[in-house]
């Protein structure tokens, strides 16, 4: 659809009209040209709406200006539904009301913007959940569900989207209200005679529906019906089944034909759905171990017969993707060699003895059948672990190293259950005639497989492949009586493969009914009917000469930055919520702003390193914008499926941005803060006095630009430089456990100097001969400044010292995460010699993981402790949790006979080194605390211990809830007898 519009000067006219938000900047129009699909088209402007009358200005100013509206939730569309020439009008933001459970009738109303797991959370007490389970379902939302009539893996148990939707509250294109529910015969003939958009509608429906011939013809050249899972087109085949059309006594609803319409056809304002009692509470999942695709899909009609609740299968190429996500490789300790696919059925019931009988059957059926090797049944917290690393699928193929990645266009092909393993063969065979060794993994119980083809979009030849594929495989799904999208919808990259599946007099027919509901086409075009062409408007131009950036940062495990950040796909794992556990992402939550989340910035870097014209192609102020809330927590690099490392580009953005802009004097003083710490410390008295005073802080803090709020840190009396020099020499004589060296980092040098003394006292007491070695700073607040060459002058001088010195038998240890951890993860980055810092970084520890493995050696007794009973409260620094895990910390405060230890679910702190102390970052810090951290801390009681391993965790808990947290070597120290 051409846009007619001469200037910018109507877009700031709605601006001043609408309450909600209205974007033309060419940042966010970046941020929004892409879905988690494989297109990108650069929109007019985004809006974010706060009202129905938003919304009613967004209609008449499209009509007016002819352009386009395209609807948005989480963004997660694979077919790219989301991306569009018009305005993206985000729902996400403001539309995010559970307006009414109704517990008698088990419904609730909502608005578009609800989450689909967050809706379930809030229906738990009342005994209800919405059954439709996505692999997104913890940042999905229920308008986006309903748009592409989703699915999941509940889908055999409790059926699709469509199935659910009872009433909607619409925006027609004309701007009226229209509401859709069930109707009866006469009530629909009623409707009929309205002289408005909504009445010509219903009289288009019955007019085109009503001739037999016609309706004949539908049921004869959709998909098959007992294929459940099937979005091909609009759903008219659906609508007829009632007593509008047919002898049948359901009453007529159009939410049948909205539901899969892909925002085509009204904007949804309000949804009523219909909910299920909640699932049986006993689970077991049988993890059945195949040698061959074949062999797992033949086992697929054995294993349907029982009652399985979800029957999801994964292969071998998304399986070894998970070797190489850090959450994702713990998830997977229940497979058993090197399957070719794995097969999860589980089974549930209301009591343990069901569960456990049905199990047994299954497993003896699995067993004699002989198509399994390994059978392992999962409980507990092992499903929990299959399940997310299932859902993480998606994700997890973006970590294929390169330009060739798994393509969406015939991922979500579905075929009826006995005919599943019949197609697959043939698929199989297909593929192979293209060289392709295609991805299989998804829901195979319900007859869905989201086979996808491993492509290098970037080139011409493989985009004729794209579409040669696709075209292959719609035949061959044709042949079948298939769908052709099962549940991510037809979009763009399936919309002109509908007149294939359903013939040509059918789409017109779609045609006439989009024309209905939608005379000027002014709700997303270009999806399902007259539809973009599936091979152009790409992520990549095809045969682009490809960009060459030069960083400071080693980023050829990912082939250059560019190709880092094009690991992002788009799947939106960056945007779930607090309750749902882990950090990723702490500015998103606090701000619920797509520009702030982890997708938003790989996105822009992205879009900048293509498209710029400058020499510095990080010379962009969009960038600096769009990197500003990024806490660099490091969350995204084990969290993200992709594994896309953006606190790494954050830095390498701000040592190349401040190349061609210089440094501030606040980020000098941040970065240089050892140096000034040094100083300082010479005359501490003094330097806390000015510190603590109200006056002489104020003009510290306004000068530097620091928050008013915050406590400074004050600096230590004596450095623990200083204490380490002044200890006697340990006496040879002395048999001890082992050695290690002690890495005294720049934080507890000089401001928490009695944590070190505590490591150090307990270390000696246990029996542990201390090395201590004169070496450089980490480096860590130079490379969260972006000041890499001092960094990397750290890095190397700290490896030269080190790389004679640390082996397995003498290990480096730290007390600071964000100090030690910078060994492991910036210095094999930064340091020219690779070799030898890859070989420290395997044997450096946190001090929590050093004590942790000497206690599993025998080397630390319990006896050597306190038998006093304590409650702890731990929150663990996001490093620690990103790059290692927080069991050493919990192993190790647990320790003591009578020491109750429990583990806060806290994402990030907040704080995130000198990001809290920044005064226009303050609100935003203290909005990530809120979320887990402050509310978990405040509820301990006041005879708890309150733990942190972090120096910036510490003081945000401090000034967040005044309460003093302790570091696990402290509280260890004070339990020795």
């Amino acid at each position: 659809m051409s846009i007619v519009i001469e200037s910018n000067k109507v877009l700031k006219e709605l601006k001043t009209q609408m309450e909600g938000e209205v974007f033309t900047d060419d940042l966010m129009k970046a941020l929004y040209a892409t879905d988690a699909s494989v297109y990108r088209k650069l929109p007019l402007a985004v809006a974010y709406p706060k009202t129905v009358a938003d919304l009613k200005l967004l209609i008449h100013f499209a009509h007016s200006n002819s352009t386009s509206l395209i609807p948005r939730t989480a963004g997660t569309s694979l077919a790219g539904q989301c991306v569009g020439e018009g305005i993206v009008v985000d729902v996400s933001k403001h539309f995010t009301k559970i307006i009414g459970v109704d517990e008698k009738a088990k419904t609730v109303t909502l608005q578009p913007g609800v989450v689909r797991d967050e809706l379930n959370n809030y229906l738990k007490p009342f005994g209800l959940f919405f059954g439709p389970n996505t692999s997104t379902s913890n940042r999905c939302m229920i308008g986006g569900m309903v748009g592409n009539n989703s699915s999941g893996t509940t889908s055999i148990q409790y059926g699709v989207t469509r199935d659910k939707v009872l009433k909607m509250k619409t925006l027609l294109s004309d701007g009226s209200e229209a509401t859709f529910e069930k109707v009866t015969k006469a009530e629909f003939f009623e409707k009929a005679k309205l002289s408005s958009l909504e009445g010509g509608i219903y009289q288009s429906i019955y007019s085109e529906l009503h001739p037999e011939d016609v309706q004949r013809r539908i049921v004869d050249n959709f998909p098959k019906p007992e294929i459940h899972r099937r979005n091909t087109g609009y759903a008219i085949d659906e609508l007829l089944k009632n007593e509008v059309f047919t002898e049948s006594t359901e009453a007529f609803n159009m939410c049948k034909l909205l539901s899969g319409s892909e925002g085509t056809l009204a904007f949804t304002t309000e949804i009523t759905l219909q909910l299920d009692p909640l699932p049986p509470k006993e689970s077991m999942m049988v993890a059945a171990h195949f040698s061959s695709i074949e062999s797992c899909l033949q086992s697929v009609e054995l294993t349907m017969k029982h009652d399985l609740f979800t029957c999801e299968m994964m292969d071998k190429t998304i399986l070894d993707c998970t070797k190489q996500n850090k959450t994702q490789a713990e998830n997977r300790t229940f497979i058993i060699d090197d399957p070719k696919a794995i097969l999860m059925c589980e089974v549930r019931a209301d009591s343990f003895e069901s569960v456990q009988k049905q199990t047994e059957l299954l497993v003896k059926d699995i067993q004699e059948s002989g198509l399994s090797y390994a059978f392992p049944v999962l409980i507990g917290p092992e499903i929990e672990k299959a399940v997310e690393l299932r859902k993480a699928g998606l994700g997890l193929l973006g970590n294929m190293i390169g330009d060739k990645k798994s393509a969406a266009c015939i991922e979500d092909t579905a075929v009826a259950l006995p005919d599943l393993a019949s197609y697959i063969s043939e698929f199989t065979q297909l593929m192979k005639g293209h060289k392709q060794e295609a991805i299989y993994y998804a829901h195979a119980g319900a007859g869905e497989l989201h086979l996808r083809p491993i492509l290098n979009l970037k080139k011409s030849e493989e985009v004729a492949m794209f579409r040669q594929i696709t075209t292959d495989v719609a035949h061959l799904v044709k042949k079948y009586r298939g769908s052709m999208s099962g549940e991510h919808g037809d979009g763009i990259v399936r919309g002109e493969f509908i007149p294939l599946m359903i013939g040509e007099e059918n789409y017109q027919l779609l045609k006439r009914v989009k024309k209905a509901f939608d005379p000027q086409y002014i709700f997303n075009p270009g999806k399902i009917v007259d539809a973009y062409p599936m091979d152009e408007n790409l992520r990549y131009q095809p045969d682009r000469t490809e960009p060459e950036v030069e960083t400071l940062l080693d980023f050829s495990a990912s082939l250059g930055i560019l190709r880092e950040a094009e690991k992002c796909n788009g799947s939106g794992d960056c945007r779930k919520l607090p309750e749902f556990g882990g950090s990723m992402c702490p500015s998103y939550r606090a701000t619920r702003n797509e520009k702030d989340t982890t997708r938003a910035r790989a996105n822009a870097l992205r879009e900048f390193l293509t498209n710029s014209e400058k020499a510095n192609k990080f010379d962009h102020k969009e960038l600096k914008d769009v990197f500003d809330l990024c806490l660099s927590c490091k969350a995204c690099a084990s969290e993200c499926p992709s594994s896309v490392d953006v606190a790494s580009l954050k830095a390498e953005f701000q040592y190349q941005y401040q190349k061609a802009n210089g440094v501030s004097l606040r980020t000098k003083m941040f970065a240089y803060n050892n140096t000034l710490n040094g100083v300082s410390s010479s005359l501490p008295r003094m330097t806390n006095f000015f510190f603590k005073n109200k006056l002489t802080s104020s003009i510290i803090k306004n000068t530097f630009g620091i928050a008013k709020e915050r406590s400074l840190p004050l600096v230590s009396n004596k450095s623990l430089s200083k204490y380490i020099q002044s200890l006697k020499k340990q006496t040879t004589e002395n048999k001890f456990a082992r050695s290690v060296y002690f890495f005294n980092d720049e934080f507890t040098n000089h401001l928490d100097t009695s944590i070190g003394q505590d490591a150090i006292e307990l270390l000696t007491r246990l029996n542990y001969d201390i090395k201590f070695v004169s070496h450089s700073e980490s480096g860590r607040s130079f490379i969260s400044k972006g000041l890499l060459e001092q960094a990397k002058k750290m890095a190397n001088k700290n490896i030269a010292i080190f790389k004679d010195l640390i082996t397995a038998e003498t290990p480096l240890i730290g007390i600071e995460p964000s100090a030690i951890l910078t060994f492991t993860d910036e210095y094999p980055r930064l340091a020219d010699d690779k070799a030898a810092a890859q070989n420290i970084a395997k044997h450096t520890l946190l001090i929590e993981e050093f004590i942790q493995q000497e206690i599993k050696l025998g080397h630390i007794k319990t006896s050597q402790f306190t038998k006093e009973a304590r409650t702890i409260k731990f929150h663990g620094h996001c490093h620690q949790k990103a790059l290692r895990n927080q069991l050493s910390s919990f192993t190790i405060l647990n320790f003591p006979e009578n020491y109750t230890v429990t583990i806060i679910p806290s994402g990030c702190c907040g704080m995130a080194g000198s990001f809290g102390y920044e005064k226009e970052h303050y609100e935003v810090s203290m909005q990530v605390g809120e979320q887990t951290l402050f509310p978990a801390v405040r509820k301990a009681p006041e005879s708890a211990i309150i733990s942190a391993n972090g120096t910036s965790c510490r003081h945000q808990i401090l000034d967040g809830t005044q309460r003093e947290a302790l570091h696990p070597v402290t509280i260890l120290r004070r339990a020795l007898l």
